[in-house]
């Protein structure tokens, strides 16, 4: 992936020198069974994350100091990295919010260790990467991508800006009103239910990712060779069916959070392939 002359954002916190302890107060609980798949969805926030972190926070601990953040671009050049796919999102999201007379106003990017107290519960290195939607903020433990490329097979950098831009999709999906709307319907909705839709704001963020992906490319020409089979790597090996297959030896399509690899992948291309946000229809079913 080329990113050597994209935009380092500055909107980034990093508190990876104060974090790693303690821990935040008791969450709710999660009725999916097995941990390994139930730390895989959350990956990719196939839930609402105070929900997620209630795996890891179910039990009050220690109050934790408040992490002293460095603000602005990282020096390291991992975390240069991940600033300017976060630059590249802005600036693309930008021109795209523009196009449609509405403003877009990015979110904050958390880069941590550990563990470290959001506004959704307990920010854990465990559940990796989420989009906290009551504070706009990205939360990202960067040791999750080695993870990625090792027990997920799907290495690259742009296996991690896909990650990144599919939280960003999620911010979007809160600006424009569509997450609310969702977790609004998951309250009155039966369990099943409440995953379908799950499943269905999942792949729309997925959708959002490749729309990026498409104007980054248009615009700034990041993509090499590879580079899409990197993130499809990355999209199948977080799909329901893959983790459960893992984790249990079977598939239970009715309990789902974030739809199959093959939708995945499916949704990711849409997005790619058209760069429009009217593609990412996943509601109307397809």
């Amino acid at each position: 992936m080329r990113w050597d002359d994209l935009r380092e954002s500055s909107n980034v916190e990093d508190v990876r020198g104060s974090t790693g302890g303690g821990g935040g107060g008791p969450g709710l609980k999660l009725g999916i069974g097995g941990t390994l798949l139930a730390l895989g969805a959350a990956y990719f926030l196939g839930i609402d994350p105070r929900v997620i972190l209630g795996l890891v926070s179910s039990v009050p601990s220690q109050q934790q100091a408040a992490p002293v953040a460095q603000t602005g671009v990282p020096q390291d050049q991992q975390g240069k990295f991940i600033a300017a796919v976060l630059g590249e999102t802005e600036d693309t999201w930008s021109a795209i919010f523009q196009q449609q007379g509405a403003t877009y106003v990015p979110p904050k990017l958390v880069l941590y260790t550990q563990q470290m107290p959001s506004a959704c519960g307990s920010a854990n290195a465990a559940v990796g990467p989420f989009y906290c939607p009551l504070d706009h903020k990205v939360y990202l433990d960067l040791g999750f991508f080695q993870q990625l490329a090792t027990e997920f097979q799907a290495p690259g950098q742009f296996a991690q800006a896909y990650v990144l831009a599919h939280e960003v999709g999620h911010h979007v999906q809160t600006l424009i009103g569509t997450g609310d709307k969702v977790r609004a319907a998951q309250e009155r909705a039966s369990e099943e239910q409440a995953n379908q839709l799950s499943v269905r704001l999942e792949l729309q963020a997925d959708c959002y990712a490749g729309v990026w992906a498409n104007h980054a490319d248009q615009t700034k020409h990041i993509l090499e060779q590879g580079d899409v089979e990197s993130a499809l790597r990355a999209a199948t090996a977080v799909g329901d069916d893959t983790l459960q297959k893992r984790s249990r030896g079977y598939v239970v399509p009715e309990s789902f959070t974030h739809g199959t690899a093959a939708e995945r992948v499916s949704w990711f291309k849409r997005g790619l392939e058209s760069g429009s946000m009217s593609a990412c229809d996943t509601f109307s079913g397809g």
